[in-house]
C-alpha cells in the first residue's frame, strides 16, 4: 500500500486506510509554508475526540515539532473568544520568524502561568476545539478532523476527568456545540482521522470538485 501523503485524497480513495505517521510527517515537511516560514497543522474534533494523543504522536514523528494546546490559551470565562490573543501571541510572531511567547492558562488555579515559548520550527502543531476556525484557516497548511462523533467523544471526556468535572462538562458541552454551529471545522478539514486498533486511519475530508466532462472534440 503506498505511503499516505497529506494532499487530499481523491474521491476514488474514499475508503479508510491505515496512516503510517512517519511517511505522513515527512509529506507536512514538505508543504509550502503557510504561517511565516511555518507549516501551521491544525488537529481539531470534539472534546474527547483523541486530538492530544493523536498530536503528540504526530509531533513525535515529526521529530519533535512544537505543538500548541488550546486548552493554554482558552480560559473560563472565554471558552471560544481567545481569537485575538492566539493572533498576538502566536500567529504574528510565527509569521515574522520570530519566537513566539505565551501565557498557559491553569484552568486549576484559574490565572495565567510563567510564560512558554513557541519556536517557528518547520512544522508546529496546533491541536484543541476550534483550532481549524474561520480566523485561523487562513494560517494552515492543513487541518485534520478527529473523526469520533460528539457524544461518544465527550462521554470519553467525561470518564478521563471524572465526577469532580461534570458542572464543567456540561456547560462546555453546550459552549462546544454553540461554537460549531456558527463556526464548523469538519466541512474544511483537508482529512479525517479515525483511531483504530493498529493506529489510525484516514478518510478524505473536503472532496475536490468532479472532474470536467471529457472533452470529445480532443485526442
Amino acid at each position: 500500500m503506498p505511503a499516505p501523503s497529506p494532499a487530499r485524497p481523491t474521491r476514488a480513495q474514499a475508503a479508510p486506510r491505515t496512516l503510517r505517521l512517519g511517511a505522513f510527517a515527512d509529506g507536512l515537511r514538505g508543504l509550502p509554508p503557510s504561517c511565516g516560514q511555518v507549516r501551521l497543522v491544525a488537529v481539531d474534533g470534539h472534546a474527547g475526540s483523541g486530538k492530544s494523543t493523536f498530536a503528540g504522536r504526530l509531533a513525535e514523528a515529526l521529530g519533535g515539532a512544537p505543538v500548541l494546546h488550546l486548552d493554554d490559551v482558552a480560559t473560563h470565562e472565554e471558552l471560544f473568544a481567545w481569537t485575538d490573543r492566539l493572533r498576538r501571541r502566536i500567529l504574528e510572531p510565527l509569521t515574522r520568524g520570530e519566537v513566539a511567547e505565551y501565557h498557559p492558562y491553569d484552568w486549576n488555579l484559574r490565572r495565567f502561568g510563567p510564560p512558554r515559548r513557541l519556536p517557528p520550527a518547520p512544522v508546529v502543531l496546533i491541536e484543541g476545539v476550534g483550532a481549524g476556525r474561520r480566523a485561523l484557516r487562513p494560517h494552515l497548511a492543513r487541518l485534520l478532523w478527529m473523526d469520533r462523533g460528539p457524544e461518544e467523544s465527550w462521554s470519553r471526556g467525561r470518564h478521563r476527568d471524572g465526577p469532580a468535572q461534570s458542572a464543567f462538562w456540561d456547560g462546555w458541552t453546550v459552549a462546544e456545540t454553540r461554537h460549531f454551529a456558527g463556526d464548523p471545522s469538519r466541512p474544511f478539514a483537508d482529512m479525517l482521522v479515525r483511531e483504530c486498533r493498529e493506529g489510525y486511519e484516514w478518510l478524505p475530508g473536503r472532496l475536490p470538485a468532479p472532474d470536467p466532462k471529457p472533452d470529445h472534440h480532443g485526442s
